[in-house]
């Protein structure tokens, strides 16, 4: 299993439209119900945005990148961005009824 930790933060007056970016991609995800995935976003009043990402095996890697909605939130992420994405590889150390839930 891996997770990945994406964070970034928006320019103020694109927040809205980045998380009506993101929104799409979960409801692709809702409609196509695939295994393997486990996708959570986050949004701070300052724009910035957190995504955690867990992934089954390296075969379901390209599960998320693979959506068309994936590929419109992708595009142009740069421009709505003040500071642009970083990803880290993270280690879970404990968790509490968050990993164990299958998402909504």
């Amino acid at each position: 299993m891996k997770h990945h930790l994406i964070r970034y933060k928006t320019k103020p007056d694109r927040a809205d439209e980045n998380e009506r970016l993101v929104k799409a991609v979960f409801e692709e995800l809702r409609g196509k119900s695939p295994e393997g995935v486990r996708y959570m976003t986050w949004r701070s009043g300052d724009g910035t945005f957190v995504h955690l990402v867990e992934i089954e095996t390296d075969e379901h890697a390209d599960i998320i990148p693979g959506l068309a909605a994936f590929e419109a939130f992708q595009n142009g992420i740069r421009d709505r961005c003040i500071e642009p994405p970083h990803r880290d590889v993270m280690t879970v150390v404990g968790h509490y009824r968050m990993l164990d839930e299958q998402p909504e």
